[in-house]
């Protein structure tokens, strides 16, 4: 039976900030289902609900399976709930009396869902609470950020690991399934969780030559044409040829929490054009870093790397093509689309204990790919770079 995942006194603070931000916007509780959001703040991702009240000890209640979710979390009140009709009377109590609003995560939840949450609180108001709870996770704790930087060591590891075995003439779909084994073989869940609705990620993307160029549904710079049209984004089958980009842009993750990196490969010498415009995405990333700094807006970041990519004449492809992202950077942890982003119209200023991912990226259409990707976490003075493995193109 696994032990607690995380804990106690990282579960406490992580409570009491969230209580903190109920308390300042009027919530009398909270009631969390979504997976993330679960394990982040009762330790166990087994299927339950967990009620936070503005003030008091927070609830635990599990539909199955009880007794490893007792296990796992080192919450005291865990409770079995087998059918909706027994959160009820529990979270009722636990509410003061002229009770306004308990929040819910309605940035997820399905609108069957809530409705059945909102018969069985009739007489108590439902709002979202998913805002306050990103706010909270967007500030990691030095238990995190150990977790983050051993992910950080997995995908060294892995990218290491490439110029082993990649060779001209593999396909895409060979070389992922060949480094998914390796990182398996060190840890790593599989599944790499997203919020956004609709969005899907298997540990990430291995493209090469044109195919880094197609567009596809991902929210990312890239898309790819992906094995099929049930999964269009990521490694396909195409074949591995000399003097093509190969990107892997690939997710570590450790106890839930993740690393994303993105590297560039060439069998044979890459031609001058991807050497001069990776340089012009490395002197984006060098200039965020050094203006990143505590207190820094997030959306003054993105608008230097568009006034940079201007200034190389290379609007044109940056950040995605035909439809580029508004983004240049965005936060990591449980999710991979977590806060800030560093973007169009980001409300952020940069805090320690932010964790970020910058990826200035150029599409090339028809020919691939140049760019980089890094993670960095904020300290009290500067952007702390994470992810290690050297950013030059990698030619084997």
């Amino acid at each position: 039976m696994p032990s607690h995942s995380t804990p106690l006194n990282e579960i406490e603070r992580r409570i009491a900030a969230l209580q903190a931000g109920l308390s300042q916007n009027g919530f009398d509780g909270a009631l969390i289902v979504q997976r993330a959001d679960l394990f982040y703040f009762s330790g166990t991702g087994q299927d339950a609900h967990l009620f936070v009240p503005v003030e008091g000890q927070p609830l635990l209640m599990v539909r199955r399976d009880f007794d490893r979710a007792r296990q796992e979390s080192p919450l005291e009140a865990v409770l079995p709930a087998s059918s909706l009709s027994e959160l009820s009377k529990p979270v009722l109590a636990c509410l003061p009396r002229g009770t306004k609003a308990i929040g819910m995560e309605l940035d997820v939840l399905p609108v069957n869902n809530y409705r059945l949450y909102r018969d069985l609180f009739q007489e108590v108001k439902i709002e979202d609470v998913s805002p306050l709870i990103k706010e909270v996770r967007m500030i990691k704790s030095e238990y995190e950020l150990e977790l983050i930087r051993r992910a950080a060591e997995m995908n060294d590891a892995m990218y290491r690991h490439i110029g082993e075995i990649l060779r001209e003439g593999m396909t895409e779909i060979e070389l992922a399934g060949m480094l998914e084994g390796f990182y398996r073989k060190l840890g790593h869940q599989g599944y790499v969780r997203v919020r956004s609705f609709n969005q899907e990620v298997f540990y990430g993307h291995v493209m090469s030559g044109s195919n880094l160029a197609v567009p596809s549904c991902s929210v990312g710079p890239t898309g790819g044409p992906g094995p099929n049209a049930s999964l269009p984004q990521g490694a396909g089958f195409k074949k591995i040829a000399r003097h093509e980009p190969v990107q892997v842009d690939y997710v570590g993750m450790v106890g839930g929490y993740m690393i994303d990196q993105a590297r560039t490969f060439f069998v044979g010498e890459p031609p001058e054009k991807f050497l001069r415009i990776h340089s012009e995405a490395l002197a984006i990333q060098n200039a965020l870093v050094q203006q990143g700094r505590p207190g820094t807006k997030a959306e003054e970041l993105y608008d230097t790397a568009l006034r940079m990519a201007a200034d190389a004449n290379l609007t044109q492809g940056f950040m995605g093509y035909p439809q580029p992202v508004p983004f240049v950077g965005h936060g990591i942890g449980l999710e991979l689309d977590e806060l800030p982003l560093v973007g169009r119209k980001s409300p952020h200023l940069l805090q320690p204990g932010m964790v970020i991912a910058l990826e200035p990226k150029f599409i090339l259409p028809g020919e691939g790919l140049a760019g980089i990707e890094n993670s960095f976490v904020v300290t009290e003075t500067n952007l702390e770079k994470l992810t290690r493995f050297d950013d030059a193109i990698q030619v084997l």
